[in-house]
């Protein structure tokens, strides 16, 4: 999908945003403030940490408009992908300064496998929250109210072989947050990860 032609209302914002129109960025803002923000909270745990990584991000898409590529994926794949990065860059410089203040309790070893515990997560809330509706609701039946695949074709109004079908879907796409762990597993759908 990297080479299809970006969506045009991507296009259109970042004319916008490389115009330096302000209504430009308080509409993306409005549209991607909350995934910014719920990329960052799920990496570092921290609502003021996630607040900072927001305005971060969001600042540094109004000073670099022209650093998104449409070549590489869609706007909102590399908004999560610059959220993504930041956090993760905040998470290492914690983590690190944690390791120097514990006089040695701790290894570098296990701030990467927390960075990457700390991807694995995000990359899964951003798929299933980027993921179709109805593959989404049949995940939300059967793992948060517990639904069996008949119940779910039951609430959704469904047959069972579609639950099923929406189900399994919905796990190939959530167990690919767990398939790159060579990359740091960022959001899916722009460019190479970290």
């Amino acid at each position: 999908m990297a080479n299809d032609a970006p969506p045009r209302w991507d296009r259109k914002m970042q004319q916008r945003l490389a115009r330096g129109e302000a209504a430009a960025l308080g509409e993306l803002y409005d549209r991607f403030a909350s995934l910014v923000h719920s990329l960052a909270h799920r990496v570092l745990g921290d609502e003021d940490a996630a607040d900072r990584v927001t305005r971060d991000v969001f600042g540094h898409i109004w000073e670099n408009p022209d650093a998104y590529d449409p070549k590489q994926g869609s706007l909102r794949s590399w908004i999560a992908t610059l959220a993504h990065r930041q956090a993760v860059q905040r998470l290492r410089q914690a983590e690190a300064e944690l390791l120097r203040e514990s006089d040695g309790n701790g290894t570098p070893d296990e701030v990467e496998d927390k960075v990457r515990e700390a991807s694995t997560a995000a990359r899964a809330d951003y798929i299933r929250t980027s993921m179709p509706a109805s593959l989404r609701a049949a995940l939300e039946l059967a793992y948060f109210q517990r639904r069996d695949y008949r119940q779910t074709a039951a609430d959704l109004g469904v047959t069972e072989d579609e639950a099923r079908r929406r189900l399994r879907l919905g796990l190939q796409l959530l167990s690919t947050a767990h398939s790159d762990t060579s990359h740091a597993a960022s959001p899916p759908g722009y460019g190479r990860a970290l």
